[in-house]
């Protein structure tokens, strides 16, 4: 008999993929030696490409309908089944050999650890910071208004040292990127799940915090190994994607301040976010 502890569900959420849900497919056979149920949540229209990697995969696919939004299709996909380990991953992730495994390990020697985390390299071979603080209103908020016209700020720099020295070992963090998760599901159902306020973006922060607040821990693994090509999603859609992570921030900036006292920081949010995202989807589809 398979040990439950070896156990685990990996769901990734699809929204008419192409190449790349392949590639996670194929990768994750050599990435544990779990047993794995491969879950494809599928919240697109075309259905040819789940259908044949599910087939020669072997993997469920769980379809709603309509798009549900990153965070409700993860949830849909993790509560069917009662593995003890939930997997949550974007499609366009390739996995290192030994990959889950690593992170499996690391999840029985924290047995506080509701998420673990891996690193993750942009396809040039960079480490993304996909380990993070949670951010303060002050260093979060001059971070995200000012990168772009001056990157060298001092909250922009701050931010980019704490990243840079999250990167090095294993640890707890304040969140990890909603990339690539291995969630104890006593801890997710805990919290109830992702929020499924959150249509995407945001919703891993918030997890993250949620999940501090209720006594686990977010740990971050750098010996486990993912690829992740950021830009497979966001090149087909930029300036919805761009929207959408911008309405997602206020969203969840707005939930973070949300004491009558903080109106003015709320209204303040709201204006800076958007005036940004205009900005930056100047020009685009």
């Amino acid at each position: 008999m398979t040990d439950p502890v070896q156990r685990v569900r990996v769901v990734t959420v699809a929204f008419n993929p192409g190449y790349e849900l392949e590639h996670f497919a194929q990768s994750l056979e050599t990435a544990t030696t779990a047993d794995v149920t491969l879950v494809v949540v599928d919240n697109g229209t075309d259905r040819a490409v789940v259908d044949d990697v599910a087939g020669r995969h072997g993997a469920e696919v769980v379809r709603p309908g309509k798009n549900l939004g990153y965070g409700a299709a993860a949830n849909l996909g993790a509560t069917a089944g009662d593995e003890p380990w939930v997997v949550v991953a974007n499609p366009d992730i390739v996995w290192r050999p030994g990959s889950l495994d690593e992170l499996l390990a690391a999840g029985r020697r924290n047995r506080s650890a509701g998420v673990l985390g891996p690193k993750i390299l942009n396809t040039d071979g960079t480490v993304y910071p996909s380990a993070r603080a949670v951010p303060s209103l002050t260093q979060g908020a001059g971070h995200a208004l000012f990168v772009r016209f001056w990157p060298g700020n001092p909250w922009t720099r701050a931010y980019q040292r704490r990243q840079k020295q999250t990167l090095l070992t294993e640890h707890p963090v304040g969140w990890l990127s909603g990339a690539c998760l291995l969630l104890r599901r006593q801890a997710l159902e805990t919290v109830g799940g992702f929020d499924e306020r959150y249509f995407m973006f945001f919703e891993d922060v918030d997890l993250g915090e949620r999940l501090g607040k209720a006594g686990w821990s977010n740990v971050y693994v750098p010996t486990a190994e993912v690829v992740h090509d950021q830009g497979a999603s966001w090149r087909e859609r930029p300036a919805p994607m761009i929207r959408a992570h911008h309405r997602s921030a206020e969203q969840y900036l707005h939930r973070r301040y949300g004491a009558w006292y903080h109106a003015p920081v709320r209204l303040a949010i709201s204006l800076g976010l958007r005036v940004r995202a205009a900005w930056e989807t100047r020009g685009r589809s």
